[in-house]
């Protein structure tokens, strides 16, 4: 159950930034002060990336709770981090960004120290 919950975990985080950051690149630069808030939620209902960005969250949200209570902190937080990896790769592949060699490494170093911690 707990390496099910850690999947669920890790799979809604990933998409839910993907969704996320493909969203806010197309909304372009947006200006919010007071006045401009009931147009942004008005702006958010109106895509429906963003929604299931945000269901995405919540679920991950529910699932890394779960987690806590069937797993110490000091493994489901380091173990989450193997987002990092997914969300380096899939930011490449599908939001086709530039991702360098240093951020290549950083993200090999993760999972080397997301495998040390699952034993």
């Amino acid at each position: 159950m707990i390496w099910l919950l850690l999947a669920i975990m890790v799979v809604c985080t990933v998409a839910g930034d993907l969704l996320q950051s493909h969203e806010m690149k197309q909304a372009g630069a947006q200006r919010v002060n007071a006045r401009g808030l009931f147009a942004l939620v008005q702006r958010i209902g109106n895509r429906i990336y963003l929604l299931l960005a945000i269901a995405c969250m919540a679920i991950s949200f529910f699932a890394f709770m779960a987690l806590l209570q069937r797993a110490p902190l000091s493994f489901a937080v380091p173990a989450s981090a193997a987002t990092v990896i997914l969300e380096t790769v899939l930011a490449r592949l599908i939001l086709r960004e530039r991702v360098g060699g240093f951020r290549w490494a950083g993200a090999v170093l993760v999972a080397v120290g997301v495998v040390l911690l699952a034993y």
